[in-house]
């Protein structure tokens, strides 16, 4: 699935892999656009996947002529290991029924690659807020049950808020109750799967479509609580 630019597939032990989920507004990908592009992180690899819409453009980050040609595809790896930190841009969107067959292939590749953490950057539609939802912060995050043993006190501490748990049949009073994250794309079957999860809910939606705007602010918020987080 990963293919290196290089001829030798690039260490990637202990690092920490960062990845969008293609959610509402794309506030994921922005984001890891942004970490890439500051901090000048060099592509290592990409992902040769049948899960993904086939596209091809320019080189996003072209800095100078000599690299404006370069191409860009839809799976890339981006790495800075003087950071320890790696992180995966996807730029399309997933074919019908290849979503949770690229996830496992995906985790399957991280495990091998023996990165720290992972930390997926995503969003959520907001007018599935209830009213204490609406009265707080409208970034939320989750953490798996291991993550949880060693950063939840300190996590605390920065007086975040966890992703609250809501009927799995919303309307229905005795439904019970899971993680639901509408408008995220693939962060549920990330966090199934064994990811930690960032995400803002304050994406300006309707009920019959999202209203497309300008996400900077949401970008800017959810890089700041990633900024965070990666020091713990």
């Amino acid at each position: 699935m990963f293919v290196p630019c290089g001829d030798s597939v690039p260490d990637l032990a202990g690092f920490t892999f960062l990845m969008p989920a293609v959610s509402v507004g794309n506030v994921g990908q922005l984001a890891i656009d942004l970490i890439i592009s500051t901090l000048n992180m060099c592509k290592i690899g990409y992902f040769y996947t049948d899960c993904l819409v086939p596209m091809v453009g320019n080189n996003p980050y072209a800095t100078a002529e000599e690299n404006s040609t370069e191409l860009s595809i839809n799976a890339e790896v981006y790495s800075l290991p003087s950071k320890k930190l790696v992180a995966l841009q996807l730029r399309s969107i997933f074919i019908k029924y290849k979503s949770k067959p690229f996830c496992e292939k995906l985790l399957s590749w991280v495990k091998s690659s023996n990165c720290a953490k992972v930390i997926v950057l995503s969003s959520s539609h907001s007018y599935h807020r209830n009213d204490l939802q609406l009265r707080s912060t409208p970034f939320r995050y989750l953490l798996t049950p291991f993550l949880q043993k060693t950063v939840q006190n300190k996590i605390k501490s920065l007086n975040w808020e966890e992703m609250e748990k809501s009927p799995c049949i919303p309307e229905i009073d005795d439904s019970e109750f899971c993680i639901r994250i509408p408008g995220g794309g693939i962060t549920k079957i990330l966090y199934d799967e064994g990811y930690s999860v960032m995400t803002p809910q304050h994406l300006p939606c309707s009920g019959k479509c999202q209203v497309h705007g300008d996400y900077s602010l949401a970008v800017v918020f959810l890089l700041r609580f990633f900024d965070l987080f990666s020091v713990l």
